[in-house]
């Protein structure tokens, strides 16, 4: 058993209570910190889970709480104005699903609760101090949390990433807003199927929800990058007019825009990749999901790898009775995996801003691309993939890229 028994886990998020559910499987106590006064239940707009998240979540039993919220998707179609493209479905592995951020907030926050966490909020983290004996994280409001080890679990504008080293990369900018919003209206799209579409002058993608109507996502290219609170500084009727400028003459993306109601936008701002972060751990201070690894949303996979490091940290921490080892040979596993799914990611959000020769050549130039990349043996390797809780881990195993 671990000599390691008790953990700080800094951010509520996705990675947050997973990480704190899966820690408790492995007898270790996390409480989780968060910033925002209540449950981030109100937070974004839609997002896929692969198998191989809902393979992490079933570990911690949670997987079956996202699936009854979500819809799943067993078709995928890349439309190229009025040519269609199916893109490569893997049979034999679960369907992804899509998921209201909320919903999913609420499901892995309940299931944590329910196991035993502790959550507290309003603490934002401003300091960490190291010591013999552990850590101890110091508040915004006053007060202080000691503990074995602290995780950083805060997302792409993570605190504790530059508390491990002060001059660690931050995020990138894609060039790209991200908006999300739910219409009603006539436009006939098929229950299990999302679309990539790729419209006149700019990217967006849309599916049907459960309650019959279209959820629609889009990635407006603006050069300027605006943080959330920024962007939703904008009145969301100002946005509406840009979208339905950028997307009306799209079938049918300008049908969303102009269907769209402004308390329906949800405004996501500057969406982001994480640049390879050279220090995932210093001390007894470690980094989980996307404080550490955040591929693109083109992915698919950001809340998926954030749940698997979770696990598999979990693990580590379970069979190693030093915090170094531990670190070094969960990052060990799990650098390669997420870096080459960001690196996939970075590809194709420079297909969602590409001029307009390069558009009207698509429908010639993607099936043959997909082909090049092998695109369905990426989807096998990245959504086949599923964690032994039960088997040790060792320093010298498990070390994976795909």
């Amino acid at each position: 058993m671990s000599a390691i028994r008790s953990a700080l886990i800094i951010g509520g998020g996705i990675a947050g209570p997973v990480t704190a559910t899966a820690l408790r499987m492995a007898g270790i106590e996390g409480r989780v910190f968060e910033a925002y006064p209540g449950p981030a239940h109100n937070i974004g707009s839609t997002l896929g889970f692969a198998a191989n998240g809902l393979a992490a979540l079933d570990i911690i039993g949670a997987g079956d709480a996202v699936r009854k919220v979500a819809q799943p998707i067993r078709h995928q179609v890349m439309s190229l104005g009025h040519k269609h493209i199916e893109m490569p479905s893997l049979q034999d592995v679960e369907p992804l699903q899509i998921v209201e951020r909320s919903d999913l907030h609420r499901a892995l926050h309940d299931h944590a609760v329910a196991a035993g966490v502790d959550f507290s909020y309003d603490k934002r983290l401003i300091s960490v101090d190291e010591h013999a004996g552990g850590v101890t994280a110091h508040f915004a409001d006053g007060t202080s949390a000691t503990a074995d080890i602290l995780i950083g679990t805060d997302g792409i504008k993570s605190k504790v990433r530059t508390l491990i080293d002060p001059n660690a990369p931050t995020a990138n900018y894609t060039g790209l807003l991200g908006f999300g919003a739910s219409v009603e209206c006539s436009v006939a799209v098929p229950s299990d199927t999302m679309y990539f579409a790729f419209g006149k002058n700019a990217y967006y993608l849309y599916s049907a929800m459960p309650d019959g109507r279209i959820g629609w996502g889009a990635n407006l290219p603006n050069a300027e990058y605006m943080s959330m609170s920024q962007a939703r500084a904008i009145p969301n009727e100002q946005w509406l007019r840009t979208l339905r400028e950028t997307y009306g003459q799209d079938t049918p993306g300008g049908e969303f825009a102009r269907n769209t109601a402004p308390e329906d936008l949800v405004v996501i701002g500057g969406l982001h990749i994480m640049p390879p972060v050279p220090n995932w751990y210093r001390g007894r201070m470690v980094l989980v999901g996307d404080a550490v690894h955040a591929p693109s949303n083109s992915t698919g996979q950001g809340a998926s790898q954030a749940v698997e490091s979770a696990v598999q940290l979990a693990r580590c921490l379970r069979d190693f009775d030093d915090p170094a080892t531990a670190f070094a040979t969960y990052e060990r596993i799990r650098r390669p995996r997420v870096e080459r799914i960001a690196e996939r990611g970075a590809k194709i959000n420079h297909g969602k801003t590409m001029g307009p020769v390069m558009r009207r050549m698509m429908p010639v130039v993607m099936p043959l691309a997909a082909k090049a990349m092998k695109l369905e043996e990426t989807m096998r390797r990245e959504q086949s993939y599923v964690i032994d809780w039960d088997a040790p881990v060792n320093e010298r195993s498990e070390l994976v890229w795909a």
